[in-house]
C-alpha cells in the first residue's frame, strides 16, 4: 500500500519539479555557463567580452549583407545588354569609316599669346598729315621723337616758335606740331627765289611743292624755282635740315675780349688783365657725377651736360681761371658764371641759385663759384655745364671717369 501511495503521489506531483522542458539546456550545462559568466564578471572581463561579441556580430551581419547583394545583382539582367532577342555570342565589331565623320568647325589659334603692353605706342603706319601733341609731365624731346618714329631734331625744327631750338623749353601742356616725316617746318616769307629757299634746307623746290601734306597744286604755281606761293604759308620741308639757332652763350668770351659777352645779359664783365691760368685737366663741377637731365647732344642742340644736384649744393670750377661773366643771362641760362682758363678753353655754369664769384676774380681748380639752382629755362634743380674751345665740345671727352 505504501508503494501504491508513493506511485500515486509521484503521478500527482507537478512535472515541472521533476523534469526540464525539452528545449531548455540541461541543468548541469546551464549551471556551468552561469558559473563561467559569473567568473568572467568577477574578473572584470564582462564588459570586454560584451564588446567583442558585439563587434563579431556586426562583422558577421556585414558579411551576410554583402553576400545577399552579390547574389541579387547576379540574378538581375543587365539593363544595357541591348535587345534581349539578339543572338547570343560575341557582338560583331562595328567598322567606322573615319572619312564619313563630319569635321567639327573648331577655330585654331596659332602663334604665341602676347602679354598686355604697359606703354602705348603710336601706330607705325605712315602718317600723311601733321599731328598735334600735348606735352605730358616727364616728356623729353627724345621721348616724344621716339613715340612718333622721328629724329629728335625734327621735334625742335617743327616747333621753333615755341621751343626756340632749346630742349629745356619743353613744358607740360604745350601743344607741339608733329611732322609726318623727318624734316623742317618753316614759314615761307618770300624775298628770295623759292628754289634758293629750298636749297638752304638741303632739298629741291619740287621736294617741297610735291609733298602731299603741303596740299599745293603744282599746276597753279608756275615755275618751281620761282613758285607762286603765298607768303606766310607754313610748309613741311621733307628730309630737310638747318643749323640750330644759337640760343646759348656765344664763344670767344675771353679775358682779352670780355665785351663780347655783353649780348648775354647784365652779367657781362669789363676789361680784365692777368689772372689764373688752368692746367688743361678738368674735374667734375658738382658733387654728383651723373646726369639728371639732358646729355650732350648735337641732334637736339644741347651742347652741355645737366649734372644732378640738390638746390643749394656747391658748384666748383672745373679748372683754374678768371671769371669773365657773372650774373643773369638773357638766353635761358638764368644765373650764370663763365670762366676763361687762359689756354683756349672756357667753362660755363648755368641755372645757379647763388653766384659766389664776381667779374675779374681768379679762381683755383675745385674752388666754389656758386650753388646748384633752377633759374632761367630749367625744369628742376641741376647744373648745366659746358666746355668751349673755339667751338662747344663734349665735356665727357675731357672729364675723368665718374
Amino acid at each position: 500500500m505504501m508503494t501504491t501511495m508513493q506511485n500515486d503521489f509521484n503521478e500527482d506531483a507537478p512535472k515541472s519539479n521533476i523534469k526540464q522542458e525539452d528545449d531548455s539546456p540541461p541543468l548541469r550545462q546551464r549551471s556551468f555557463f552561469t558559473r563561467w559568466m559569473n567568473n568572467l564578471v568577477q574578473m572584470g572581463l564582462g564588459e570586454s567580452l560584451l564588446r567583442i561579441g558585439t563587434n563579431l556580430f556586426s562583422i558577421i551581419a556585414i558579411g551576410i549583407v554583402i553576400l545577399l547583394v552579390q547574389a541579387f545583382y547576379r540574378q538581375t539582367p543587365n539593363a544595357f545588354s541591348g535587345n534581349s532577342g539578339q543572338a547570343s555570342g560575341p557582338a560583331p565589331t562595328a567598322v567606322v569609316d573615319i572619312n564619313t565623320i563630319p569635321a567639327l568647325d573648331i577655330p585654331v589659334i596659332s602663334g604665341i599669346a602676347r602679354g598686355a603692353q604697359i606703354h602705348t605706342n603710336i601706330p607705325s603706319r605712315p602718317r600723311d598729315e601733321i599731328t598735334m601733341y600735348t606735352v605730358l609731365d616727364g616728356d623729353t624731346v627724345f621721348g616724344i621723337a621716339e613715340k612718333f618714329g622721328l629724329e629728335p631734331q625734327t621735334i625742335l625744327w617743327g616747333n621753333y616758335n615755341l621751343l626756340l631750338d632749346d630742349p629745356h623749353s619743353l613744358k607740360p601742356g604745350q601743344e607741339l606740331t608733329i611732322l609726318p616725316i623727318n624734316g623742317v617746318y618753316w614759314e615761307w616769307l618770300g624775298g628770295i627765289p623759292f628754289g634758293e629757299w629750298a636749297k638752304f634746307y638741303g632739298v629741291t623746290a619740287a621736294d617741297v611743292i610735291e609733298y602731299p601734306a603741303n596740299s599745293i597744286d603744282p599746276t597753279t604755281i608756275g615755275d618751281y624755282e620761282n613758285a607762286n606761293i603765298k607768303t606766310g604759308t607754313w610748309l613741311i620741308i621733307p628730309n630737310g635740315a638747318r643749323e640750330f639757332v644759337n640760343w646759348s652763350a656765344p664763344l670767344g668770351v675771353t679775358r682779352e675780349n670780355p665785351a663780347s659777352a655783353r649780348v648775354l645779359g647784365e652779367g657781362a664783365c669789363g676789361p680784365i688783365s692777368g689772372g689764373a691760368v688752368g692746367y688743361g685737366a678738368y674735374i667734375y663741377p658738382t658733387n654728383k657725377h651723373y646726369l639728371s637731365g639732358f646729355d650732350y647732344s648735337e641732334k637736339t642742340n644741347h651742347r652741355g651736360l645737366d649734372f644732378a644736384g640738390n638746390e643749394g649744393e656747391g658748384v666748383y670750377a672745373a679748372d683754374a681761371g678768371v671769371i669773365v661773366y657773372s650774373g643773369w643771362n638773357n638766353y635761358g641760362y638764368g644765373n650764370m658764371i663763365m670762366i676763361d682758363h687762359g689756354n683756349g678753353f672756357q667753362s660755363l655754369y648755368a641755372h645757379l641759385s647763388v653766384i659766389s664769384r664776381g667779374c675779374g676774380q681768379s679762381v683755383g681748380q675745385g674752388e666754389e663759384v656758386g650753388a646748384v639752382g633752377s633759374t632761367g629755362r630749367s625744369s628742376g634743380a641741376h647744373l648745366h655745364f659746358e666746355l668751349m674751345a673755339g667751338a662747344k665740345v663734349n665735356p665727357w671727352d675731357y672729364l675723368p671717369p665718374p
